[in-house]
This record gives structure tokens, sequence and C-alpha cells, in this order.
């Protein structure tokens, strides 16, 4: 699972790095790359709570597995596109296959471990998974220097396969409750998509063009007419692919906003901070990418600590805490400019950042998958995944115009450079309200309960204690629940 998400994460960030040698090779500008960029997420945020309703329908194992083999063949289109309309094609398509295997991984973990061992099972999936959107920039960097830009999206076609393979030898299958006559929402699908793509082209162009140019004045209102037929098509249909019932729960609609805050954040550090130092301050690409490596490490060591202690103790303080930290590191990273050195300018803000990504990462999924019943893990996972990647959509989209930067703008020193300053303060106060929404909708540590019915994932703690210390029911082993000895 990790190995899978992994990749998909990974093809989120590693691209950052090799935006300004793409950008040369293929001649595309400030829009172009920010299309780059959204066209992968634009698809895999529209389409994600698709992937995790297929799941839950007809297994997720075999979702899992189909989303890896697309991914892989959509990389590889990635790696051999001739052209920037070619490439961003391919990305399309790439977020695609990405929308089926990044919802179910997480519900296949969330379905795999008992409740005293989720915690840090999800926490090692979340640091790993956090891991490899850190390191695609380091990784990315490498590549483009030692080879090309092509390389970032032809290494994880290795990992795609692979992850492919292990799933499809080890893996057990695994669905919500069958419900009879349920069908995917492809109506869903389609509005969402289109809505978000004008409200994609919209904010792209909205910075040189203007609220006023008619061609982007049809895409916004447009997107958000389709977005509210979506909404509409929701409410009404038998099966929708976003029940809206599920965001009665405090808990899950707050910890979803606090994603679109937080990762909207940590978008805007990847697409600004490697065009910030390769194009501003002279860096190769290795040493951009190097120079997020810190927060790398930070969270490969303390995320599994982290997705532990948020279960000991709830999740609200490290979810308001974390991105105050993040959001701190934001702001120390906003004033690096040219001639600045590494050790005393960008270091202190990367590690400071890292360490509040840590802090919130495992426990915000934990919180997520807490808020809803186990037959509702896939869209839980889902939606959240998917306000995850459409927070880093908007930090390519619409931070660049809030910025005052164009999509005609050219990346280097002058206006970039000051549009960059402005981005990470308005990272900063996003991040810091991910945490005042956390604070205000997430519940503190609760004391465990029995559920009203046997789950896969859960035992029975409803009977008497044993002489061990355990729990029996009846006459029967440990942990099975008297209606099953019925």
């Amino acid at each position: 699972m990790i190995l899978g998400s992994g990749a998909a994460f990974l093809e989120s960030s590693v691209v950052s790095v090799a935006l300004p040698e793409i950008g040369r090779d293929l001649d595309l500008e400030l829009g172009g790359l920010q299309w780059v960029m959204n066209a992968y997420l634009l698809t895999l945020s529209a389409l994600i709570i698709t992937g995790g309703s297929l799941g839950d329908l007809y297994g997720r194992r075999i979702v899992f597995v189909s989303g890896l083999i697309a991914f892989a063949a959509t990389s590889l289109l990635c790696a051999l596109a001739p052209s920037g309309e070619v490439l961003i094609g391919a990305r399309i398509l790439q977020g695609v296959a990405a929308a089926l295997l990044v919802p179910t991984s997480l519900a296949i973990v969330e379905a795999s471990f008992a409740e005293e061992d989720r915690g840090r099972a999800i926490g090692a999936w979340a640091g790993w998974s956090g891991v490899s959107s850190l390191i695609g920039p380091f990784v990315g960097g490498w590549l483009v220097d030692a080879a090309s830009w092509r390389w970032v999206f032809a290494i994880v076609v290795i990992a795609a396969i692979g992850a492919a393979w292990l799933a499809g030898r080890h893996l057990p299958e695994s669905r919500a409750r069958p419900v009879a006559g349920r069908r995917p929402d492809w109506v869903g699908s389609v509005l969402v998509s289109l809505g978000l793509a004008a409200i994609t082209y919209a904010l792209v162009e909205v910075g040189g063009r203007g609220l006023g140019d008619p061609v982007v004045a049809v895409a916004a209102v447009g997107g958000i007419l389709l977005l509210v037929a979506f909404l509409v098509v929701e409410h009404r249909v038998a099966d929708p692919m976003l029940p809206l019932a599920i965001f009665r729960s405090r808990q899950f609609s707050g910890a979803n906003a606090a994603t679109l805050a937080n990762y909207l954040a940590i978008g805007a550090l990847f697409f600004f901070l490697s065009l910030q130092l390769q194009d501003v301050l002279g860096y190769s690409a290795l040493a951009a990418g190097a120079a997020s490596f810190p927060a790398t490490l930070i969270m490969l060591t303390f995320s599994p600590q982290a997705g532990k202690l948020g279960q000991r103790f709830g999740p609200r303080i490290p979810m308001t805490v974390g991105p105050l930290v993040l959001g701190a590191g934001l702001i120390l990273l906003s004033g690096i400019e040219r001639g600045d050195a590494y050790l005393e300018s960008i270091l202190p803000g990367v590690i400071v950042f890292g360490i509040g990504m840590t802090i919130f990462v495992a426990p915000l999924t934990t919180a997520v998958l807490a808020a809803l019943p186990d037959e509702r893990a896939g869209i839980a996972s889902a939606v959240n995944n998917a306000g995850a990647r459409l927070a880093q959509l908007l930090a390519g989209a619409a931070l660049p115009a809030a910025a005052g930067l164009s999509a005609s703008t050219a990346v280097g020193p002058g206006a970039f450079s000051e549009g960059f300053q402005t981005a990470m303060l308005i990272a900063a106060a996003i991040a810091a309200l991910g945490g005042l929404i956390s604070w205000a909708t997430i519940r503190g540590r609760e004391p465990r309960r029995a559920p009203r019915h046997p789950s896969p994932s859960q035992a029975c703690t409803a009977c008497p204690p044993d002489d061990e210390g355990g729990r029996r029911g009846l006459d029967g082993p440990r942990g099975a629940p008297a209606e099953a000895l019925e």
C-alpha cells in the first residue's frame, strides 16, 4: 500500500523541481508550468472519490491493482511526451489512474488492522506517504541533473509495477458491505471534473487577463454552475459518489476543512520553493531538491510516533499545533532571496516546516477515519485525499494570482521573487487557519466504545473480562462476539 500510494504522491511533488527544465525544453511560461502541475492534481482530486467508491463496490484489491497498471502506462506516456500539450494531456490521464489507487490503499490499511494497531499502521502509511511527497524534489533534482526531466516520470513506472505484483500476490480482497443495485455515479464524476477544470482554468488565467476577460468570466461562472449541479445531483441520486450525509459529522467536516487549509500551504511550498531556488538563487536541480530533504528525514523518523501519540491523546492538539508550526516554517522561508546562505536562511525554515507537517499528518488521517463507520472507510479516505489534492491544485492555480503573478510572468528575479514572498506569507496564514479549524471541530481523546455489530477490523469489547485481563464472549474464544457464537 505504501509503495503504490507513494508512487502517486511522489508524482504530485517530484515534478516541481523539474519545472524549470521542462519550461526550457518545451518552451513553457509560468501558465504552462502551472498546467503541468495542475493537470495531474485536477483529475486526481476530481475522481478520487469515484475511485474510493469503486473500491468499496467491486473490491479494493482489484481497483488498486488496476490503478497501478494504468498509472505505470500513463507515467511512461508522460516521459515520452514530445510537447507541452501532450505532456499536459498525459498528466490528466495519470491523475485518473492515481484516483483509483490512492483511496483504496488507505481503505485496505484501515480494514486490515485491529483497533489497537490501527493508529500506528495509519501513522506509518501517512508518514511514508508524506515522505514520498517530500523526497520527490530531491529525487527529481538528481534525475534532472544526472539525466533528463523525463526520468522523473519514468522512475515511478518501476514502483507502480512492483506494487501491482506485490498486491496481486499477497493482498487479500476487501470491500464494503454489499448493497443491491448500487452503481457508480458517473454523472457526478463528469460534473465535478468539468467544474473543477473550468475553475482551474479561470484561476490560472485571471492573473494575466483579468476577471473581466470574457473567456475567464465564462470559465469561472460555468465552473461554479457545474459544481452546483454536482451538489444537486448528489442530493437526488440513489447512489451518490459523494454522500452529503457524511458531512453531518462535525469531526469529519472539520478534519477535511483543516486538510484543505494545511495542504494548500504544503502545495504552495512544493510549487514555489523549487522555482525560487533554481531561477532566483541559482541552485542546480539537485541542490534545490536536496534543500527540503531534512523535512523528509524528520517525517521518516517521527511519523509513526506521531500516529501513536495522536491515538493516545486524541488528534485535536497535534492537529492544532502542527499547522501553526508549519506556518512558522513558511514565514521563515518567505524571506529567502538571491545571495542567502542555505544554513542560515533556508535550513531553519525547512526544519520547522518538517516538524509541523510531522505533528499533524498522521493524527489528521486517524481523525478522518475515526469519524465514520468502518464500512465508510473507502469514501472517508477518498474525500480526505480529494481535499488534499484539491488544496494542492488551488496552491498552483489560485496562489500565484493572489500573490500578484500572471500566467505570462517570467520565472526569475524581479516580479516572481516578490510574488514568492507574498505567496509564502499567504500560505502561512492559511496554515494557521487550518489549526484554528481543528481546535474548533476535532474531538479530544474519547474512551473506547464497543461497536454495535462485530467488524472485521475490530473485536467485540462488550463482553465480561476474562482472568487474563482480555475479553471474551460467553464460552467462546477471546474477542468473539456473542451474536457470532449463537
